[in-house]
Parts: structure tokens; C-alpha cells; sequence
């Protein structure tokens, strides 16, 4: 056998290079082209595979102090996150940061929501009275999901616990005008205040009931406890949660002077990192409020934004931002390009601010312009940290709002901040317009199809994104950063016919498999 050479075997291929063979460019070979990027105007080319999906580690930074185990936010929009969002966010290894449309009291109360959370205990759930009906109870299984309903004896959370309700008691009852007093459980085992998540399971083990209430010495209900929701309690290792073991939780500020109050209430409430919520962050007035925040709440993360080249970048990480926010215009419901004709293409925005971010280890998190897991993976390989969605989570049940069908078709309401009907409800203090007397909307008004839960719509995305990341050859974020940065990480533009052959073509009809297709009435 002298004189034969043996092939390389499997790891060692990938260690071959010649750069004569090298396929496509580098990142800054692909940005360094005439004209803006969006994601769908390139690919990453395959790397080499030795690795399941699950060895991806898709733990990233989220600031320059804080790290999640997944790279997604949800946007501080008043259709897509507030206490319900933020709590199944943070659950799935995320983050969800409340909107500021509302009152400093309302957004204080959503952030202590959160934090006050507690893996298998409802601390404000739904309540019926006695003298309402069986269709009531419909009504909050359509709206809600669920059918297990406390009833208190005056119909509110702080009344006393008389009965519950669950599908058993109704469900061969054919006449909705009944009154609940007449079907209600009234035979009910109970757990007083204070007990522990595990002594209540072993009470729900030995009943075999599918709910506990929690009730205090003078009846009244405090919280409840559900089956499914203690399972959910061992479904979470990668809950994003602060050193005293809470649920993290952002919340989102203006600029304006009232912010500071906000901003202190919220630190109070223990809000865990502060987004400073501009359309366009290179100015004054945020430059100042970051240096105002450092110098008296120096523990507070703030993410500071939004931006889309290297200069505003400079200008507030010198200010002190912990990470940057990047995106002008790229959202679905934005209009900003359109009608201040002033922005970026969100793939360019996001390499060049993160080129510069990194240089001073400050993450950044591309905002806009995702609208599938291939959108998330390719802002993660030109430099982004993490990603925040609107439209991709306004439509699951988490999001505030109500479903509503049309032609037949499962609906919520998602509208821009800087929409007409938003900047009504305050949204006006994103655009430095909140005093002005002519107010020109940069967003609008939509509908999104319902995409279920979002206990079952993110681990899709994560299961996706870890598909990806091993197509591109690469374990983890980091890995996924240095390889970019090093040249090793290669791209390629797409024609626009290169894009129509991407996706679905040349067929006569088709259905859709993935979660969030459309859900029409049976």
C-alpha cells in the first residue's frame, strides 16, 4: 500500500481550505455592494455538518450585562406585548418588553405581573358569578381557551370562592340560558394561602382534579392552580429569570420629560432592562436620558436605539447604552421609508451597526423585518444578537386583543406605533409628536392571522433556527459571529428570480404546514 494516500474523514474535510475554491463573499465583500441589503436579498452558503440540531446552543447576549438562552424578543407594542406575552416569553428562554401606550401606573402593574409569576399559579384569574350563564362560559373558551372558571359569589376576584366550573359540569347541558349556580361544582378542595407549588401537586395528585384554588382565611379566591400549569413548571429549564429567581421582564420609555418618573416606577417594580423607544435614537434629548439613567440608576440596563449606521452607534454607546436597537422602517406595519423618505434596508443596517457594536462588546438586536425563522437566522449571521418581532407574535394568543373572523378566517388587530389610531392612545411620544397639533401617521393599521400559542409558535422557531444554524455549519451565536467576522461565514445575492425559485412555485393549489397558517371556521 506504499505510495497511497488515504482520504480525509469526516471532520477533517472541513479543516481543508484553499481560498482558490472559496464559494461566494465574505460579509464585507456582500455589504461592500452598491445599494441596501434586506434579508431576503442573500443567503448564507452551507457549511460543514458534524452535529445534530441539538447540540445548537442558541444562548446569546441580550445587553452587555444580561445573557437569555434565546434570541428573541417580543416588540413593547400595544398589540403585541404586554403581562401575558412578557410572562410566556421570558418562560421559552426570551425576553418580552412592556409597552409604554398606557399609563405609568398600568405599565408598572403589567412589569409587576411578570415578576411577581410563578410557574403553576394564576395570581389573577378569570371569575364568573352564579347568575351568569352556560353561554358565558362559552364565550371564555372562545376567547381565552379554557373552561375552568372560579365562580365567586359576587363575579369578582375578590369575593368568595362558591364553585367552579370545568367542562364536565356543561358539557351535556344543550341549553346555554341555564344559570352557573345550577351546574357549578360546589364540593371543592381547596389549598390555603401560602402553599408551596409542590404541596399542591401532591393535592391534585390524590384528588385527580384538574384545578386548585387558593384561598385565604376569609374565603376569598388568591390564585389557582392548574395540572397543566405544574407541568409547564418542568417544561421551562431555560426560563429567563433574575438572581432572586423571577421572571425577566423589559419595559420600554420615551424620551419626553415623564419618562423619568416612568423610569423610576418601573426600576421600583423591578424591571430588569429599559428600551428607550424612538424611531430615531441619535439625539439629544436620548443621549441625555441614557446619561441621566447611568448616573442615578447605574444597575439599569438600558437598550437604546433605534439605529442604522455607524455614527448613531458611536454617539450612544458613548452616552453609556448597554446595547442598540436596529431598524428604521423595515417593520410591517412601518411606513416610515415611505413617508420621511429617511431609513435604512434593515440586512445593511444591522452589519454595519453591529461591525461598529462589536468593537465596543455592546450587542445589538435587529428589529424589523422578520417574518420567518430564515429571516431570524440571517440576522443572526451579519452580526445581530438577538431579534424582536411584532407581527410574528401579535397574532398568538399571548398578544392583547381578540380574535375576530373574516372571510372565514382566525384575526387579531396589530397596528405601528406611530399609526393614527396608536399615536390617539399615546403612541405619538416614539415620533417626537405627542405636542404637535398635525400629527403624520409613519405606520398603519392591520389584521394578522391567528398563529396559536406561544407555547407552541416559539419552540417551532427555536427547533427551525437550530436547523439552520446547523445547515450553516456553525454550534452557537458566537461561533456563528467569529466565523462571520473571520470571512469564513460566505454569502450570496439572490435575483429576483433566485428568490421567486426560493419558495413555493409552479403549483396549482397548496397547503401550508407550518404553525400560523391561516385557521378558518370549521
Amino acid at each position: 500500500m506504499d505510495g497511497l494516500q488515504t482520504q480525509p474523514t469526516g471532520a477533517a474535510y472541513s479543516e481543508q481550505t484553499d481560498d482558490s475554491f472559496q464559494d461566494g463573499l465574505s460579509a464585507a465583500e456582500l455589504f461592500a455592494l452598491e445599494g441596501g441589503l434586506t434579508y431576503k436579498d442573500y443567503l448564507v452558503l452551507p457549511g460543514f455538518i458534524d452535529f445534530h440540531p441539538s447540540e445548537v446552543d442558541l444562548s446569546t447576549r441580550l445587553t452587555r450585562n444580561i445573557r437569555i438562552q434565546r434570541p428573541m424578543i417580543s416588540s413593547p407594542m400595544d398589540t403585541v406585548t404586554e403581562d401575558s406575552m412578557a410572562i410566556a416569553m421570558a418562560l421559552l428562554g426570551g425576553i418580552g418588553i412592556i409597552h409604554y401606550n398606557n399609563t405609568v401606573e398600568r405599565q408598572v402593574e403589567l412589569v409587576e405581573k411578570v415578576k411577581r409569576f410563578k410557574n403553576g399559579f394564576i395570581t389573577d384569574p378569570l371569575v364568573l358569578s352564579p347568575q351568569h350563564k352556560i353561554a358565558d362560559i362559552y364565550k371564555v373558551k372562545e376567547k381565552f381557551g379554557f373552561s375552568g372558571i372560579p365562580i365567586t359569589d359576587d363575579g369578582t376576584r375578590t369575593g368568595r370562592l362558591v364553585g367552579i366550573v370545568t367542562n364536565r359540569d356543561v358539557d351535556l347541558e344543550k341549553d346555554e340560558s341555564i344559570a352557573l349556580s345550577q351546574v357549578m361544582t360546589t364540593d371543592l378542595i381547596t389549598a390555603p394561602e401560602g402553599f408551596s407549588l409542590a404541596e399542591a401537586n401532591e393535592i391534585l395528585k390524590k384528588s385527580k382534579k384538574g384545578k386548585l384554588p387558593i384561598v385565604n382565611d376569609r374565603g376569598q379566591l388568591v390564585a389557582l392552580i392548574c395540572r397543566s400549569d405544574i407541568k409547564k413548571h418542568r417544561e421551562y429549564p431555560v426560563a429567563s429569570k433574575d438572581r432572586a429567581k423571577r421572571l425577566m421582564v423589559g419595559a420600554a420609555i420615551s424620551t419626553k420629560l415623564e419618562s423619568r418618573d416612568r423610569l423610576e416606577a418601573l426600576e421600583a417594580a423591578g424591571a430588569d432592562v429599559i428600551i428607550i423607544d424612538s424611531a430615531q435614537g441619535n439625539s439629544h434629548y436620548q443621549i441625555e436620558l441614557i446619561q441621566y439613567i447611568k448616573k442615578h440608576l447605574p444597575g439599569v440596563d438600558v437598550i437604546a436605539g433605534n439605529v442604522v449606521t455607524m455614527e448613531q452607534c458611536k454617539n450612544l454607546i458613548r452616552a453609556g447604552a448597554d446595547a442598540l436597537r436596529v431598524g428604521m422602517g423595515p417593520g410591517s406595519i412601518c411606513i416610515t421609508q415611505d413617508t420621511m423618505a429617511c431609513g435604512r434596508a434593515q440586512a445593511t443596517a444591522v452589519y454595519y451597526t453591529a461591525l461598529m457594536a462589536a468593537k465596543n462588546k455592546i450587542p445589538v438586536i435587529a428589529d424589523g423585518g422578520i417574518s420567518n425563522i430564515g429571516d431570524i437566522a440571517s440576522a443572526l449571521a451579519i452580526g445581530a444578537s438577538t431579534t424582536m418581532m411584532g407581527s410574528m407574535f401579535a397574532g398568538t394568543h399571548e398578544a392583547p386583543g381578540d380574535y375576530y373572523y373574516e372571510n372565514g378566517v382566525r384575526l387579531k388587530r396589530y397596528r405601528g406605533m406611530a399609526s393614527m389610531e396608536a399615536m390617539e392612545a399615546g403612541g405619538a411620544k416614539r415620533y417626537f409628536s405627542e405636542d404637535q397639533e398635525i400629527k403624520v401617521a409613519q405606520g398603519v393599521t392591520g389584521s394578522v392571522v391567528d398563529k396559536g400559542s406561544m407555547f407552541q409558535f416559539l419552540p417551532y422557531l427555536v427547533q427551525g433556527l437550530r436547523q439552520s444554524f446547523q445547515d450553516m455549519g456553525v454550534k452557537s451565536v458566537e461561533q456563528l459571529h467569529e466565523h462571520t467576522y473571520a470571512g469564513r461565514t460566505r454569502f450570496e445575492m439572490r435575483s429576483l428570480s433566485a428568490q421567486a425559485q426560493g419558495t413555493v412555485h409552479g403549483l396549482y393549489s397548496f397547503s401550508y404546514p407550518g404553525i400560523g397558517s391561516a385557521r378558518r371556521d370549521p
